[in-house]
């Protein structure tokens, strides 16, 4: 079985070809795999009938999760180099993709549409998914307060701030993630709006903790900044492990998630 190590940003993953060769882990190898390839998400690709590929997901805790959309862009790239083709197919838990190249050497996914309703999150109870009633610290001065959430695929709760630096992030990020308001957990993201058309981000990510870079975060930054009308539709979005780029189109209500890709090695296993 060929296993590939790759990153999108410095968002980590261990990539490994179940297409002929079945690869059922359990928890405790997985969280190994993890451990040992210093990967945030387990990928296998699996044969699928009417795509070009079908891609499952881990997190580094062993969970088994939906989406990932730096993982779709760092498959995408293999598939479209496998394939020869323009544009690839990827089948998720969550949703069909589309993957293609963009300039510079970067890599598109399609991400489809973000999901808006407090069910779809999913949310324990019904609220308003623009500023979720959840604070961090103190009730009468919280530190943190009143979050975005969108999914895209997967849960996210989004805190706006005006520094991204000042924040214990794996202090409060487990806090939020584990909170009962989000019955599947979320991932957590602090994203400070630096001008219209840029964003800086951090995530916290359900199942693998603070990372370099989280796809669908970006997605889930740039939509509800721009829902709040702080940016536009279209944004830079910095990470600490480099810069995504972010489209969220109004012709087809769909997120373009766009980024490097990094092949760091390849071996069979």
């Amino acid at each position: 079985m060929k296993l590939w190590k790759m990153n999108g940003a410095g968002n980590a993953f261990a990539i490994f070809d179940a297409r002929s060769t079945p690869f059922s882990p359990s928890v405790e190898q997985i969280r190994q795999i993890a451990a040992d390839l210093k990967a945030d998400q387990i990928i296998a690709l699996e044969r699928d009938a009417t795509k070009d590929v079908f891609m499952r997901i881990w997190n580094a805790d062993g969970g088994q999760v939906s989406a990932c959309g730096n993982a779709s862009r760092c498959v995408g790239h293999l598939i479209l180099g496998e394939t020869g083709k323009d544009r690839i197919t990827i089948q998720t838990e969550a949703d069909m993709l589309k993957a293609f190249r963009a300039e510079g050497s970067l890599i598109t996914v399609d991400m489809g549409s973000p999901l808006m309703g407090w069910a779809d999150i999913p949310l324990a109870e019904k609220m308003d998914v623009r500023g979720v009633d959840l604070k961090i610290g103190p009730i009468d001065k919280p530190i943190l307060a009143l979050p975005a959430v969108v999914s895209m695929g997967n849960p996210h709760a989004v805190f706006f701030v005006e520094d991204v630096n000042a924040y214990d992030i794996p202090k409060i990020g487990p806090l939020v993630e584990n909170h009962p308001l989000f019955p599947q957990g979320t991932n957590v993201g602090f994203a400070q709006v630096i001008d219209k058309q840029t964003i800086r981000l951090r995530v916290w990510e359900r199942g693998a903790g603070l990372t370099k870079a989280c796809g669908t975060g970006a997605c889930a930054a740039l939509v509800c900044a721009a829902r709040a009308k702080l940016t536009g539709r279209k944004a830079r979005v910095i990470m600490d492990g480099g810069d995504l780029h972010i489209e969220w189109r109004e012709s087809d209500d769909h997120v373009y998630l766009t980024g490097p890709v990094e092949l760091e090695f390849e071996t069979d296993v």
